[in-house]
């Protein structure tokens, strides 16, 4: 859709049918309408401002979607943050994403109480950024990647072509805001006639029972979550019958995670992608398919808009089957990072002048096509759907006045899940309280360490780095 941007795909939606539900949560069902007008209300509170970045730090609902519209609606980028993030994460994050402006629910409640708005123009722009959202990053501080809007508009429309989402569709809000299955959640279903449902914190935060509790009543038809929690829900006796989709991203994913979900007739997806390329930048249906002889399934071939290639240290194609870097151009790729950090050399030009963003990951192409992810190519894991950096955790380790030196490293438990491994030389008074209260408040709380081991000193190689192999190993069983 050529010079369309998120707002104003919305507002077609919005005048398409006015009245059809958009938000749904346990206390109110919001149209596309009346979405609209409290995103209106919302902006007139900063219209005159122009910030060029306004940040939301907003609980989950109805108020946090129309917040968005608005920052979007202005001409503003949206950085969004949980409340339950530590205040010196955010603190950071707004600042180098030089947010001026941050929305809470108190700015925004009082705003649609008020009712105010008025003749205010969409500042949106195709190539204006939408959103940017912060990831792990290996220079010991997150970073923050820079999506513009025409990228979430090709999303939302690649997202129809392969899933006919559209009226009569809802899909279950259930990520973080800050993680961009968020985004899919919330645009991929708003730019495309559906419903979104937004469970309270009291269901969001309890049992997988409950949560399919909350899926039935509000006859969800839509599921989008990491592995584990489709490990989670294969547990189950029963499915809501309203489920017809039940899309899997952010992580490898098992056969023995949805063994039993196979055989209950819903459709089945891998989807894989970094942030850095806006949600998604491959699809595969997993239900009607063979896994690969290692139990996992590929990640298949890209969405509308998007080209993946597998490229070799000097970023050639390699031959067919072998194995090479993912790196993956077109519509989806982000503008680069704020704040211009060393990962910025990730994002690249090749000589015919197409740009690409590198992403880290090994892979190779099957003879039908589909691609295969192999594994990272540096430290980078994978914890609870979530890119984290070793790297960045150890970073606040050492800082830890408790701390004399420390190291983090990955392990692997029984189920191919990553865990973190603190390993630390402690101060006089060191005590474990001391050190995890440290690095819950400058982290968020899936990148600290499962586990810390005490070392009177860490190994070292003859050339004085850690030896990572004379770590001691915790082992953790197998569990999702």
């Amino acid at each position: 859709m050529e010079n369309a941007t998120i707002y104003s795909v919305f507002k077609a939606v919005v005048k398409r049918q006015p009245d059809l539900p958009a938000v749904i949560d346990d206390s109110r069902t919001v149209t596309y309408g009346e979405l609209d007008v409290m995103a209106d209300a919302i902006m007139a509170q900063f219209y005159a401002e122009a910030p060029a970045a306004v940040g939301i730090v907003m609980n989950h609902g109805v108020l946090q979607i129309a917040a968005m519209l608005a920052v979007l609606k202005s001409g503003a980028a949206y950085v969004p943050a949980e409340p339950s993030l530590p205040q010196e994460r955010v603190d950071y994050m707004m600042e180098t994403a030089g947010a001026t402006l941050v929305l809470t629910d108190a700015y925004c409640r009082r705003a649609v109480s008020d009712g105010a708005s008025g003749d205010m123009a969409d500042r949106s722009a195709p190539d204006g950024l939408a959103y940017i959202l912060y990831t792990s990053g290996t220079s010991g501080k997150p970073k923050g990647v820079m999506i513009e809007n025409h990228s979430v508009v090709n999303y939302a429309a690649a997202f129809d072509v392969e899933f006919s989402v559209g009226p009569g569709d809802r899909m279950l809000q259930y990520s973080v805001c800050s993680f961009d299955i968020f985004v899919e959640e919330v645009f991929a279903i708003l730019l495309n006639g559906a419903t979104v449902c937004v469970p309270p914190p009291a269901v969001r935060n309890a049992s997988i029972p409950a949560l399919m509790e909350f899926v039935e009543r509000h006859g969800v038809t839509i599921l989008d979550g990491f592995p584990y929690l489709l490990a989670e829900i294969n547990k189950l006796d029963s499915l809501p019958p309203s489920v017809r989709l039940i899309i899997s991203g952010g992580d490898v994913i098992r056969a023995s995670y949805i063994d039993r979900l196979t055989r209950r007739g819903v459709k089945i997806y891998n989807t894989y992608g970094p942030s850095e390329t806006t949600v998604c930048s491959n699809y595969y249906r997993v239900d009607n398919s063979e896994p690969l002889p290692d139990g996992t399934y590929p990640i298949g071939k890209p969405v509308a808009g998007v080209s993946v290639h597998i490229l070799d240290e000097k970023l050639r194609e390699v031959a067919p089957g072998d194995i090479g870097e993912i790196c993956i151009a077109g519509e989806g790729l982000a503008r680069g990072y704020a704040g211009n950090p060393p990962e910025q050399v990730n994002f690249t030009t090749l000589p015919d002048g197409s740009r690409i963003y590198r992403s880290g990951d090994l892979g190779r192409t099957l003879p039908d096509g589909n691609m295969v992810f192999l594994r990272r190519r540096d430290s980078q894991v994978m914890i609870m759907g979530r890119r984290v950096e070793p790297e960045e955790v150890e970073d606040v380790l050492d800082s830890c006045p408790w701390v004399d030196r420390g190291v983090v490293h990955a392990n692997v438990d029984d189920n191919g899940l990553a865990y973190l491994t603190a390993y630390l030389v402690p101060r006089e008074g060191c005590r474990l309280s001391f050190v995890r209260e440290w690095l819950a408040a400058r982290l968020a709380d899936y990148m600290v360490p499962e586990f810390f081991v005490a070392l009177k000193e860490l190994p070292l190689t003859r050339r004085g780095k850690v030896d990572v192999a004379a770590l001691p190993v915790v082992m953790k069983e197998g569990g999702v």
